[in-house]
């Protein structure tokens, strides 16, 4: 049996927090992509755009996650 690691809200937060963008614990994913976006203006964060690469390519992220990052983060990924 395979087991597959959703990448849910809490994931998500952790992982942009360990970008070093400072994120209130218990945000939305919708609040954590904002939050990112902000930061990402303010100063680029080295590591944004590979983080949204990988997660862009996993099958496991979870709908709500994939729908902020595309609302908010999807200028961030240059084409």
């Amino acid at each position: 049996m395979m087991i597959v690691e959703l990448v849910d809200g809490d994931d998500f937060r952790a992982g942009l927090r360990g970008l070093g963008i400072e994120i209130a614990e218990g945000a939305t994913p919708d609040e954590c992509a904002c939050r990112a976006l902000e930061a990402h203006r303010a100063r680029p964060v080295e590591g944004l755009e590979a983080y949204l690469r990988e997660l862009d390519r996993q099958d496991v992220v979870l709908p709500e996650v994939r729908q902020a990052i595309a609302r908010h983060l999807g200028g961030v990924i240059p084409a």
